[in-house]
This record gives structure tokens, sequence and C-alpha cells, in this order.
């Protein structure tokens, strides 16, 4: 059985909503990282100690977009991972590493700024670069929006799903402004019935 760890809101559920996605069984075990202590399953699995977290079998990993590629290659083939000879490839390759390496990893910074930083370093100039940068590189999905329904193209791909994690993340908690086209963008991509499974399975066990 395929575990992820994880939260309600962390990239874990990129990973829940792929396996959703897949149709594969998998069992969730969510992570407290506000909890003083962590369960120590959890830390044996990741000792770096973040989400999210796979295990399959023997296999342990981390990093959401590669445990995307992991799950995919394994279990696949899947139309969510264009094969390299489709003319769609170059970009779907793009957009899935853009949603963490280029957006959402430039977020960090703005959400422990506002959240977790003393009043006084809230709005402190590293914040505010990596604010300025996210917005040019949210051209790139602007552009992409503007010729075709999907990042990859005209299909709906794990690009997407990489993506529509990263500008959750930011109307949520970097105060991001999106434009029509995207808003109307993530309608598509969280009004699949895979995202709507995928977000209710994210919230079994919180609370109880």
């Amino acid at each position: 059985m395929i575990t992820v760890w994880g939260g309600q809101t962390s990239r874990s559920i990129r990973v829940v909503w792929l396996l959703e996605e897949m149709g594969l069984p998998y069992q969730i075990r969510q992570v407290d990282m506000l909890a003083p202590v962590r369960d120590p399953e959890f830390l044996a699995v990741n000792p770096a100690d973040y989400i999210p977290a796979l295990q399959d079998g023997d296999v342990s990993m981390i990093e959401s977009i590669a445990i995307m590629e992991y799950l995919m290659a394994r279990y696949g083939p899947t139309p969510l991972a264009p094969a390299p000879a489709d003319p769609t490839f170059p970009a779907y390759q793009q957009f899935l590493h853009l949603g963490e390496a280029g957006l959402a990893t430039l977020m960090m910074p703005v959400v422990v700024s506002r959240f977790m930083a003393p009043e006084a370093e809230r709005e402190n100039w590293g914040a505010t670069w990596c604010l300025a940068v996210l917005q040019k590189r949210l051209n790139l999905v602007r552009q992409r929006l503007a010729a075709s329904p999907y990042l990859a193209g005209e299909a709906f791909t794990a690009a997407d799903i990489s993506v529509t994690y990263a500008l959750n993340l930011g109307q949520r908690n970097c105060g991001l402004t999106l434009g029509d086209a995207e808003q109307a963008y993530l309608a598509r991509t969280t009004g699949r019935d895979a995202y709507k499974r995928a977000m209710e399975r994210s919230h079994e066990g919180v609370g109880g």
C-alpha cells in the first residue's frame, strides 16, 4: 500500500491528487508540522522533517515533484505524463518543474515572514524581492494559458497539478492577485473529480 505523509494544505495534495487521477490505492498519514513533537515513524522516512514523504513498499521518497515523476513512471504509462516524443513534452516538463522550483519555492520566504516572523520583520527585503520575481515568472503561465487551456496544451497533465498548487498557495498565503485567465484555469483544474476526492481524503483524520 502506498502511504503519503502530509498535511491538509501542504504539497502533499499534489501527490494525493495524482494518485486519485491514476486510480491508485493509497493511505494518508497526517503530519502536524506545528506540533512540538513529531511522529518518529515519519522522521524515520524523512529525517529532514518536511512534507510530503512517500512510502511504497521498500521505496521511501520526498519532494512532491520527484514523487509524482516516480509514481507516473512506476505505475504508468499515463496521459498525465506525455511521452518524450510527444510535441507537448517540452512544455509539460517545463511547467511541471516551474510549479515548484520557479513558483512555490519563491513563496516560502513570504509565507514564513508573514506568519512566523516578528511583526517588525514581516515586510523584509527578501520577501518583497521574492514577490516581485514571482510576479515576473507568472508571466510564463499567463503566456501559455493565452495559447492553450492547459499548460502542456489541450490536455490536463501533471504539470497542471504542480502549478495549480502553487497558484492556490500564492492566493491563500501571499496575497497573489490572479487575472481572469488564471482564475478560469484554476476553475478547470480544481473542478476535476479527482481534485475534489483528493481534498476530501487530505482532510481525513484531521482534528480527530
